[in-house]
């Protein structure tokens, strides 16, 4: 696993979000809840150390050599203008937005993460994952994701027209959000199975915080005698967030 320190600056804070993904339903949609992320960004960018965004930022994302997904214009010049305030940037690629590559290190220094991720601040150990293909469930998926990171997957895409590429990818994005969308929408008790994966991994790798995103529903929940699980939500319907400071960890809510 890898392990990332943070010294946290007096008076600076750490914000965690995940799931905007733009694009999707449609476009006017999509548009208004990009106007409410620069809000957000505008609100918390004065106390920013780092700000990490845990995966399916786009409902889909694919980097072609010289061509990158049209709009998202907003979002995409305010990340260039925290980072160049000197505000760390971390990216986690999730399931929806598995392909980005070297367009975002290169213009916004933005750090991309593909795999889980322990973040060491002030004493304090956070696990950070998108959440897929984490835990025992859901082999077919770990396959796909696996010949979807591959190179000549990739390769092959590569070699389609956007038009084409991109008229597939998002179809493939509603008919998978639509065949889930019951599940996301309700606590699934014994059987949250993130949930159940990280009270594993406490008991051989304990950390004091597990935060993720994918499954679309706010959960902050116990892990073992000293450990918390939280999942970040979606910002489709709500605009849920955590930030880390000097005191710990504090869920909020955007514009609730």
């Amino acid at each position: 696993m890898l392990e990332k320190e943070i010294k946290l600056e007096e008076g600076k804070k750490i914000y965690f979000a995940s799931d905007f993904h733009l694009g999707t339903p449609d476009e006017p949609s999509s548009f208004e809840r990009e106007k409410k992320i620069i809000r957000w960004l505008d609100e918390i960018k004065n106390d920013a150390q780092v700000i990490v965004l845990l995966g399916d930022i786009f409902d889909f994302w694919f980097e072609y050599k010289y061509v990158i997904p049209k709009g998202f214009v907003r979002f995409i010049g305010k990340l260039a203008e925290l980072s160049d305030a000197g505000i760390e940037l971390i990216f986690f690629t999730g399931n929806h937005d598995m392909w980005m590559f070297d367009y975002f290190p290169t213009q916004f220094n933005v750090q991309i993460y593909r795999q889980a991720l322990t973040l060491v601040v002030n004493h304090k150990k956070l696990f950070l994952h998108h959440g897929d293909g984490l835990g025992p469930y859901d082999k077919k998926y770990k396959f796909l994701k696996l010949f979807f990171n591959s190179k000549i997957c990739q390769w092959m895409f590569a070699k389609l027209h956007p038009w084409i590429g991109f008229g597939i990818a998002t179809n493939w994005s509603r008919s998978s959000r639509a065949a889930n969308h019951e599940n996301d929408e309700k606590f699934l008790g014994k059987d949250e199975w993130l949930w159940q994966y990280v009270q594993n991994l406490h008991l051989s790798q304990p950390h004091d915080y597990y935060i993720m995103g994918h499954r679309h529903l706010f959960m902050d929940l116990p892990v073992g005698e000293s450990g918390r699980y939280v999942n970040l939500g979606e910002w489709i319907k709500n605009s849920n967030f955590v930030i880390f400071d000097s005191t710990g960890l504090h869920c909020k809510i955007f514009e609730a």
